[in-house]
């Protein structure tokens, strides 16, 4: 009797876990490689600091973690980023300044 218990306790305990395993609850499960990949490129963070507007292509992106940009708002940068396609988000690895694509003759006029 006391066995049954214990089997039965047991069961109790690991059946929501089995349950739950099937809907996919871990972090990044069901994404796709080309729904989040990772991604090297130039833009200019927006003044509030959570958009992304790409040079190449205009594309605006939410940042999902501001705080990875902090006191660059507003600034023009080459973020590392994984990119979420299906959400419109980037979550910024890392940042530098982007070089400045103008010479210093364009500057001065």
């Amino acid at each position: 009797m006391k066995n049954l218990m214990t089997f039965s306790l047991a069961l109790t305990l690991l059946l929501p876990s089995v349950a739950m395993a099937q809907y996919g609850t871990q972090p990044d499960s069901g994404k796709s490689d080309a729904a989040m990949k990772s991604v090297s490129v130039t833009g200019k963070i927006s003044d509030d600091g959570k958009t992304f507007v790409s040079d190449k292509d205009g594309k605006s992106w939410t940042i999902n973690n501001a705080d990875a940009v902090k006191g660059h708002e507003g600034h023009h940068v080459t973020i590392k980023a994984n990119v979420d396609a299906d959400k419109n988000e980037v979550h910024v690895q890392s940042l530098k300044m982007a070089k400045d694509t103008m010479g210093k003759d364009n500057m001065q006029k």
